[in-house]
């Protein structure tokens, strides 16, 4: 620890997870594999349990660097359960909600100040519409082909007919199983991704909202129970929840004597929402932490990954930065470079295996270190304190839409 920096000894941290419909243990699972690798690596002591009771997804880290000794108590904040209840659709209702999801992009702008800005997230963004189309080809040229084949067996119209039913049944077996192989290849779930943030035109549903009011209250409460920094960290589509959830904190009011409050986002995706039109509510919570003194907003991103907006600060591209900002310090996780050969080797085409690389060990680490942000005893204000920015931090208006709440 440099001098002037504050000793944390206790830290709340409340994890917002992307669009993931999986249950939160395998966070916890991943953060003690990790977490225990990083230690070993960079040279400090790590332990970790899980709390049981409580209603609650929380596990409790314990930490001695530098020989300062620090308590974490990290938790998940779920809404996995919404999104299984987006995801509840049959195959019909998918590709309509795939035309939906395109028109609603498109026809407001945002698909197009998105490319500009970032091309390399939208070709990520086209694999479920093409993977999609393709499958729909395929099931359309069975279709054709066993209407074909009854129809010379059988001949006349009671060929035709029968070709017409055993076609379509063929067509519904191959959309079928192309659904039971999405795990392989991810199109309705992605797809899925994208129309939830598009099914309000950026706005955040009535169940979302109610969700995020309730997390608000927890993490206010955190600020006076004797923590030292309260952390709120969003990954992926998280991101823009926690923003949303750090303004909403902060507009209760701050305790004078409480916590630090914190927010760390990572593998952001904030301008894929942002960027439509009723995103007002995002867009006023943006603007608000840009000019926060009171609230440390740190955000990581990697070029590597290729499902988030890297080096983007979010509100100076939505056009809602004020003329002096505090807020976000941008900088890159730099892959390529602080993971090992052989690692790297093994993940860069992995999507998203390298969209969770944030949350994981570094074999060679620079000034990144989730375990020691999330679990080690410096504030995340200190810890950056005089960071500079990465030098190709894109600050430049992209947004179509820039009105406020």
């Amino acid at each position: 620890m440099g001098d002037g920096q504050a000793r944390v000894r206790r830290r709340r941290v409340f994890y917002v997870p992307g669009y993931d419909p999986f249950p939160p243990r395998r966070y916890r699972e991943f953060y003690r594999k990790e977490g225990a690798a990083q230690a070993a690596i960079s040279g400090y002591d790590f332990a970790m349990q899980a709390e049981t009771g409580g209603g609650h997804y929380v596990w409790r880290v314990e930490t001695v660097i530098d020989g300062q000794d620090s308590e974490a108590r990290v938790e998940v904040l779920v809404w996995s359960d919404l999104v299984q209840a987006s995801m509840r659709r049959g195959i019909l209702a998918t590709y309509l909600l795939m035309l939906r999801t395109l028109w609603i992009f498109f026809s407001t702008g945002a698909l197009g100040a998105m490319i500009r800005l970032r091309p390399g997230p939208m070709l990520t963004g086209a694999w479920p519409v093409g993977m999609l189309s393709l499958q729909m080809l395929v099931a359309l040229l069975g279709l054709c082909a066993v209407w074909w084949g009854a129809h010379a067996l059988i001949g006349g119209w009671a060929g035709h007919l029968a070709g017409l039913v055993l076609g379509a049944g063929a067509m519904a077996a191959i959309l079928t199983g192309f659904r039971r192989l999405d795990t392989k290849f991810f199109a309705y779930y992605m797809l899925y991704d994208f129309a939830q943030v598009a099914a309000h035109r950026g706005d955040y549903g009535t169940d979302l909202a109610a969700r995020l009011d309730g997390f608000a209250d927890a993490v206010h409460a955190a600020l006076s129970e004797g923590n030292d920094e309260v952390l709120i960290v969003g990954h992926s589509s998280g991101a823009a929840l926690a923003v949303t959830l750090a303004a909403a904190v902060e507009r209760r009011g701050l305790p004078a004597d409480g916590a630090r409050l914190a927010l760390l986002t990572l593998g952001q995706a904030i301008p894929m929402q942002a960027f439509l039109p009723e995103a007002t509510r995002l867009r006023a919570d943006l603007n608000q932490l840009a000019q926060s003194e009171a609230v440390a907003w740190v955000d990581v991103t990697a070029k590597g990954d290729g499902v988030c907006f890297w080096l983007t600060d979010p509100p100076a591209v939505c056009g809602v930065a004020p003329e002096a900002p505090v807020n976000p310090l941008v900088f890159s996780a730099a892959f390529s470079e602080t993971v090992s050969p052989e690692k790297w080797r093994q993940i860069r085409r992995q999507f998203f295996r390298l969209h969770i690389q944030y949350l994981a060990c570094f074999e060679r680490p620079r000034d990144y270190d989730y375990f020691q942000i999330t679990a080690g005893p410096v504030l995340l204000a200190d810890r950056y304190r005089g960071r500079m920015a990465s030098p190709q931090v894109e600050r430049r208006v992209y947004s179509p839409h820039r009105s406020r709440a």
